[in-house]
């Protein structure tokens, strides 16, 4: 607990940064969503091809980052994602292409997620990898399946033109990443 100067001097910078975002959103933000997912909502704000990306527990990673598209983001790299998550299954690509995977009860500190979102076979696709730590600080990492927020999810992502990529199925587990128009 923050106590007296620590607390007041914290109460005085989440003010000025709320200030900050007030005078920020009339005057450059292209908007926030709320969007609903399963009796909660995530929420998102964009500003130029950065998106910035809040997730609630409760709420699955691949789904949320998918639900983007609804909202005309179909293609983005995902350069950032931090948080607390719970359900976890990780895995790797074997060489047979066959992925191996690993349950985690969690929950888990989300110390990085990178990874993109384009169009797929069957619909919006994201491609996640991480790393994250348990509570004993041992640190896990891999190929993300599947990952409920526990506390919050917080994820950067740069949009890109929908057009230029997209995720192909393969004669393995893997579906390839297609560069649209490359020779």
């Amino acid at each position: 607990l923050l106590r007296g100067a620590g607390r007041a001097h914290w109460k005085n910078s989440l003010r000025r940064r709320s200030i900050i975002a007030i005078e920020r959103g009339k005057n450059n933000l292209r908007g926030i969503e709320a969007l609903p997912l399963g009796g909660r909502s995530m929420e998102f704000i964009r500003e130029g091809d950065d998106v910035i990306l809040r997730l609630d527990p409760g709420e699955e990673i691949h789904a949320s980052i998918q639900s983007l598209a609804e909202h005309g983001i179909k293609c983005a790299a995902i350069t950032s994602g931090i948080g607390r998550v719970r359900d976890i299954r990780m895995g790797y690509l074997d060489s047979d292409g066959v992925y191996q995977t690993l349950d985690h009860d969690g929950p888990m500190e989300l110390l990085s997620t990178q990874g993109n979102l384009v169009p797929g076979p069957d619909g919006p696709f994201t491609h996640l990898h991480t790393i994250m730590s348990d509570n004993g600080h041992h640190v896990h990492g891999g190929h993300l399946y599947h990952a409920t927020i526990h506390v919050v999810g917080e994820l950067h992502l740069r949009v890109m033109d929908a057009e230029s990529m997209n995720r192909e199925p393969t004669n393995t587990d893997f579906v390839a990443l297609k560069f649209c128009g490359a020779e």
